[in-house]
């Protein structure tokens, strides 16, 4: 994934501004879909708007920078919002698909 400075905009990357996707003054952000998912369904909920939290922390700089080459994020502000919203929205499809099995009833029609 390429990071672009703010003055560049390839046709691969997504730019944001504030709580609104399409321009943040900070960095422009490699285009990732997961991302544009996350924030987009984070904006629709409401979950971008004033920032009137402040959150800290130390963590290992390895994790930081892997977890920015991997998505393209440049910024640590919008790397710890991404995270946030990527936990906040979490569906647990996985361990939920996992619970279903052996629900359906095998008499069921499929069409196939």
């Amino acid at each position: 994934m390429t990071k672009v400075s703010a003055g560049r905009s390839p046709k691969n990357s997504v730019k944001r501004k504030g709580s609104n996707l399409r321009g943040r003054s900070r960095k422009t952000v490699a285009r990732n879909d997961r991302f544009v998912a996350v924030m987009t369904a984070a904006e629709q909920l409401g979950l971008l708007g004033a920032k009137s939290a402040r959150i800290a922390g130390r963590v290992s700089r390895e994790l930081v920078e892997l977890a920015k080459r991997r998505t393209g994020i440049a910024a640590d502000t919008d790397l710890i919002e991404f995270a946030l919203a990527s936990v906040a929205l979490n569906d647990h499809f996985g361990a939920t698909f996992l619970r279903r099995k052996g629900s359906v009833d095998p008499a069921l029609k499929l069409g196939f």
